[in-house]
């Protein structure tokens, strides 16, 4: 189970970091990713991490402001996210990356957590 937290109000050019709390000591086994939701949008792909944290990789939207890494002893992933703007608002979700296709495609995951919201304010 994954339960997200973290998220807020914040202004334009702030910075939120979130979290993303796994109950499964195999959390290390897994790859992650954040995804997040606008209303009344597709849910996007916005980063992704690798079991070992060694290879990363994010959406084009949030490439050089947002930051994902994983501290698997405290079987937790992050979001840093700095410089945020009005069209970073939506809920983000966690989830494991289960193979099989493009990791920024919600297909190849599964075990979606809880979500958390994240508002910024212009």
């Amino acid at each position: 189970q994954l339960q997200a937290s973290g998220g807020g109000l914040v202004q334009v050019g702030g910075s939120l970091r979130l979290s993303c709390a796994a109950s499964e000591r195999t959390f290390g086994s897994y790859e992650m990713g954040w995804f997040r939701q606008a209303p009344g949008k597709e849910r996007e792909f916005v980063a992704f991490i690798s079991r070992s944290g060694a290879r990363t990789s994010y959406a084009d939207s949030v490439k050089g402001r947002f930051t994902i890494s994983r501290d698997n002893a405290k079987n937790t992933v992050y979001l840093q996210m700095n410089s945020l703007k009005p069209e970073d608002t939506g809920v983000y979700y966690c989830a494991a990356y289960t193979g099989g296709g493009s990791v920024a495609n919600t297909r190849w995951y599964d075990y979606w957590g809880q979500r958390t919201l994240v508002t910024v304010s212009s």
